[in-house]
């Protein structure tokens, strides 16, 4: 059965022709598809099949009928990594922001798979043979440390590692405010937004989400934190943080990219834009993680400093 998707047009939404909504609210959607599937009948409105010209209005569901596309070939490819450990059964890498963990639509080249492939020969095969070796990813433009396998049972010992929760992870992160309280916990269930499902949200009758945070360092409009997850959902983190009015700085996708406290003069709004600047995406990083070895049992950790991005945009804001 082809997998299927429902979006609800929201309640103050101008009316817009059928197909240019779809294609600004479906992921990896282009208008020649989208209005492709509208013509194969693969998108129903309140009940029925409408042309592409059909003016979505406020409530409308609409209902659409994915493709099942076949996996990639993978293709290895020189691409540089930074490598903290390796042996027979697993590798520990730094992920540079804006390289995508693995092939999929519109990113079928240049990925961490990619780049693993060459280096190792072969990866695990648990998954489809897109993303092989991969047992947890990281927003493309989130930076950090993974873990990758290179033989199916290392996979499926750190697999149950992450699905039991033992798999130990901490993040840092800038981001727009000043909390509260020095540490707390953001509780809220998370599910791909209605309105835009390119886009993840804080959903009534979602999955589960729970995120850890510790505040490091206090600066004018900015906050350094530490996180740690308790569950691992799609843009957990940047999400959680925008729900509580905290979002991280320089996030494009969750109002990352707005000055939202502080800088009144044109002064201090220039230092603020310098920063966002240097820093051309969320201001994110994985900074340790740690597990047991799938194969001797031995408890593993490892760490990675900030990324040079964020590195200066701390050096600007300790000298402001």
């Amino acid at each position: 059965m082809r997998p299927q998707m429902e979006i609800i047009v929201p309640s103050g939404k101008k009316r817009e022709r059928l197909d240019v909504f779809l294609t600004h609210h479906v992921e990896n959607a282009t208008r020649t598809k989208v209005q492709a599937a509208i013509k194969a009948g693969c998108v129903i409105v309140n009940g029925q099949a409408e042309r592409a010209s059909y003016a979505v209005a406020p409530n409308d569901v609409i209902h659409i009928t994915l493709p099942e596309s076949p996996a990639p070939d993978v293709t290895a490819e020189a691409i540089p990594l930074s490598i903290v450990y390796e042996d027979g059964h697993l590798l520990v890498v730094n992920k540079p922001a804006g390289m995508v963990t693995h092939p999929a639509y519109g990113n079928y080249t240049g990925t961490l798979v990619n780049a693993l492939l060459h280096h190792c020969g072969s990866l695990s095969a648990v998954n489809d043979r897109s993303r092989p070796g991969i047992v947890h990813r990281l927003d493309k433009d989130t930076s950090g440390l993974l873990v990758v396998a290179k033989t199916d049972a290392a996979h499926a010992h750190l697999g149950r590692q992450f699905a039991r929760r033992t798999i130990r992870r901490e993040y840092q992160a800038i981001v727009w405010g000043a909390f509260p309280v020095e540490k707390g916990v953001i509780e809220a269930n998370l599910g791909r937004s209605k309105s835009d499902r390119k886009k993840m949200a804080v959903v009534e009758g979602g999955k589960v989400a729970v995120t850890e945070y510790t505040v490091v360092e206090r600066f004018a409009w900015l906050s350094l934190i530490r996180l740690k997850l308790q569950t691992g959902r799609t843009h957990q983190i940047r999400v959680h943080l925008a729900h509580v009015g905290h979002p991280v700085f320089g996030d494009p996708t969750y109002n990352g990219r707005r000055i939202l406290f502080g800088p009144g003069t044109p002064r201090q709004k220039a230092e603020v834009q310098r920063m966002l600047d240097i820093l051309t995406r969320q201001a994110l990083h994985a900074r340790t993680i740690g597990f047991k070895h799938p194969a001797t049992g031995e408890e593993m950790s490892f760490e990675c400093p900030l990324p040079e991005d964020m590195t200066a945009v701390l050096a600007l804001l300790r000298g402001a």
